[in-house]
């Protein structure tokens, strides 16, 4: 399927949108290719863009003081990536988005989303419904790191991500959960043994 219409079929998953508000769309929207480990996004930039995978694996993250990377989010196809809050305040961001392979991105600049939301009032609800979602995310992604076991956090995270595990180096997958990936390569083995003591 062309990346720009595999971006308007999954606008189309939550609202309808006809043919010529989907032109409308297409018209927006930048196409924008990433080499492996090429940076989309650098720490200390404002986020000026909404950014959907259409092709490809990222992830966000950040250094804490002791230059230890923390991942924070991963996205693949079909996925949107950001620092949002960056977007949404327009101050400097936090994270930095970063490919792990290559891929492509469709991208729209908040200027052009602005024409956008007046020229198709259902994209203004799609966005809506992706922010409230990724807060959601965010908060149970939080509750789990401080809730859970990490053998509940790795099993969950295979069991919904599933795709992602292939894809994503061990170490970048134990940062997201919040462990070493000792430890995560611990579980592994445990797992495949049938047993977590």
């Amino acid at each position: 399927m062309p990346l720009f219409d595999q971006l308007i079929a999954h606008i189309r998953e939550i609202v309808t949108l006809n043919d010529s508000e989907a032109a409308l769309v297409v018209k927006r929207f930048r196409r924008r290719d990433l080499r492996r480990k090429e940076v989309l996004l650098q720490n200390g930039e404002i986020s000026s863009h909404m950014r959907y995978i259409a092709k490809g694996c990222l992830r966000a993250y950040y250094l804490d003081d002791k230059a230890q990377e923390h991942v924070v989010q991963l996205g693949i196809e079909n996925w949107w990536i950001n620092d949002l809050y960056s977007y949404l305040t327009q101050t400097p961001a936090r994270y930095t988005v970063q490919a792990i392979e290559a891929t492509t991105v469709l991208q729209i600049h908040r200027d052009a989303m602005e024409l956008l939301f007046r020229e198709v009032p259902a994209v203004e609800r799609f966005f809506r419904l992706k922010i409230e979602s990724a807060y959601v995310a965010l908060q149970e992604h939080n509750l789990n790191l401080n809730s859970k076991t990490a053998a509940e956090r790795f099993l969950e995270f295979r069991r919904r991500y599933r795709n992602l595990e292939q894809r994503v180096p061990q170490y970048m997958i134990a940062s997201y959960l919040g462990i070493t990936p000792e430890f995560l390569s611990s579980i592994r083995q445990k797992l495949s043994a049938g047993h977590f003591s």
